[in-house]
């Protein structure tokens, strides 16, 4: 369980939006008496930040008018469908607070599918193609040029019901016949020039076996899985606009009764994000990262595991509002509400990413104290606790050099620093090994500054962290940073985009041994370094962290 609270899917409401008025309407005037909506994504891969949006705009509109969110799982292409995409979509919306009312799939509707593709045949609003995709593309026309019809698009209906029917027993080859639906190949909607709504795909389904080798296409399915469902308003994002024409058509010459309405919104577009499946793919593949969930990926999984909270990534959608004008939403706004949220929430702790090890000659030997440390400055009501210390401690090694320069206010010889939590200490030596670096740091205390205050008045300018080095554990520390350095890394080659210094990893860094056995998913703020996250990877011999955020926006400046 991670240490930080989950949200609810009562959290995040697109209050006042155009979606909500369209519903309204329909309400007044009677077209609906109720809300349902659905979640439809195809199980090819792992949801991205823009399936946020998504989620939350229709889990969210079916709760504010007390209705029905289902999950449907688009699984129309077994080709492309794995188990694994299916459990990570379920555990990615509950993850983010959400219940489905529902889990269904696409193929629960194939039956129905089938026998709308059969009524427009009948009706004379379908046919059986004979032509190769090479030339149908060649048939279809372009944006400037009308499409030309199909040799076959005057089959009589019982050659087209024979056709088909040899179709679902699989008589012919992928690729050998199609059914098109027959519109209107002038139409200025590319979509609405003949397109196909079955394919012959001999390939096994998860689900139903070898019962199908001729699988519905998506724009045919999915209006006729909503409509069945019971779905009334079919929320989806705006590159569907152009298809709902055909949405549309199948609904009302399948002779539907109260159809589905289909409303877009624009999608969220991300700086520095990828959220191509098949790039996303691509990279995984080609090994640029460790898998779907790794942490500088765009995927739900990959910022959970980085760190990301959920009320974080739904204040972050809320943030970047709803509307039908394409955008593309700076990063620098979603690490600004996971800064925010964590600084709010997160525990405070000390780790020493890069460690030098300080003796202080005058404290007892053998000695160890408790010194209080708050919890969370920002909730005094959570207190403090105690942390050890002793005559060993290790700092920061870049807060301490031999020669400082102006405006330097850490350690240095005969320079007095307070340490977070303890006393005031003064550098008074550094020991060096025999490769002429820096073996341990030579310090004196101040017995009369515990806690970090003097009693004659004196001030230090600088704070430091530490840990006690004889009650600290080892860890990896992973640096995480954006993915890619184009803020549009689908420009170009992909790989050409990736960041180079997008991961740097801090083999041997001390934290404090209340850190040990925190698990998976528990973040921390560590003092001056940033907000970190204990991974997956992590062992009972070794703790790994994964930097969620900086403690400020790093970026900003190198704009």
């Amino acid at each position: 369980m991670e240490n930080i609270e989950k949200t609810t899917n009562e959290e995040v409401l697109f209050e006042g939006n155009f979606i909500h008025d369209f519903i309204d309407e329909d309400l007044r005037e009677g077209n609906f008496d109720r809300v349902q909506t659905r979640f439809p994504p195809e199980p090819n891969g792992y949801l991205h930040v823009g399936h946020i949006k998504a989620i939350a705009v229709d889990f969210t509109t079916a709760k504010k008018y007390n209705g029905i969110c289902n999950l449907r799982l688009d699984d129309t292409n077994p080709q492309k469908e794995d188990d694994e995409y299916v459990n990570a979509i379920i555990e990615d919306i509950r993850w983010l607070g959400f219940e489905p009312d529902n889990i269904l799939y696409g193929s629960n509707y194939f039956d129905d599918c089938y026998e709308a593709a059969v009524r427009l045949i009948k009706k004379g609003k379908a046919f059986v193609c004979d032509l190769s995709a090479e030339q149908m593309r060649e048939y279809r026309g372009s944006l400037t040029e009308p499409g030309k019809e199909s040799p076959y698009h005057n089959r009589t209906v019982e050659e087209n019901l024979d056709l088909f029917e040899r179709m679902r027993k699989g008589e012919f080859e992928p690729g050998e016949k199609t059914l098109r639906a027959k519109i209107d190949m002038s139409s200025g909607n590319l979509n609405m020039r003949d397109p196909i709504i079955y394919r012959i795909m001999k390939v096994p389904h998860d689900r139903c076996g070898d019962k199908w080798c001729i699988y519905p296409m998506y724009d045919f399915n999915h209006p006729i899985s909503d409509t069945v469902e019971g779905v009334t308003h079919s929320l989806c994002t705006l590159e569907f606009e152009d298809h709902r024409p055909l949405y549309d058509w199948v609904l009302k010459e399948a002779e539907f009764e109260k159809p589905s309405r289909q409303i877009e919104f624009a999608r969220l577009n991300l700086s520095y994000a990828l959220t191509s499946k098949r790039r996303c793919l691509a990279l995984v593949n080609g090994g640029a990262v460790t898998g779907w969930d790794d942490p500088r990926m765009a995927t739900i999984a990959g910022m959970r595991r980085r760190g990301y909270p959920a009320p974080a990534l739904l204040d972050f959608v809320s943030k970047a509002g709803l509307s039908k004008t394409y955008s593309v939403v700076d990063y620098s706004l979603l690490e600004f509400c996971v800064r925010d949220y964590l600084n709010t929430n997160a525990e405070r702790a000390m780790a020493v990413l890069k460690p030098l090890k300080v003796v202080i000659e005058n404290y007892p030997e053998g000695k160890t104290e408790e010194v209080s440390v708050e919890i969370n400055p920002n909730k005094p009501e959570l207190g403090s606790r105690k942390v050890t210390f002793s005559r060993e401690l290790y700092i920061e090694a870049d807060d301490f050099t031999e020669v400082p320069p102006k405006g330097y206010h850490r350690l240095s010889p005969g320079k007095e620093v307070r340490l977070k939590g303890g006393y005031y200490i003064t550098a008074q030596k550094a020991v060096y090994n025999e490769n002429g670096d820096i073996d341990h740091l030579i310090c004196t205390y101040d017995p009369e500054t515990a806690g970090g205050t003097s009693p004659d008045g004196r001030k230090v300018k600088g704070t430091i962290h530490w840990v006690d080095a004889n009650n600290c554990v080892d860890a990896e520390v992973r640096l995480y940073d954006r993915l890619f350095k184009n803020p549009n890394p689908s420009d170009g080659e992909v790989f050409d985009n990736l960041n180079p210094d997008s991961l740097t990893v801090v083999e041997n860094a001390k934290v404090e041994k209340y850190l040990h056995g925190h698990a998976p998913l528990d973040t921390f703020q560590f003092l001056r370094h940033g907000y970190f996250t204990v991974d997956k990877d992590s062992t009972e011999e070794k703790m790994v962290f994964n930097r969620t955020v900086t403690l400020k926006d790093s970026w900003a400046k190198q704009k």
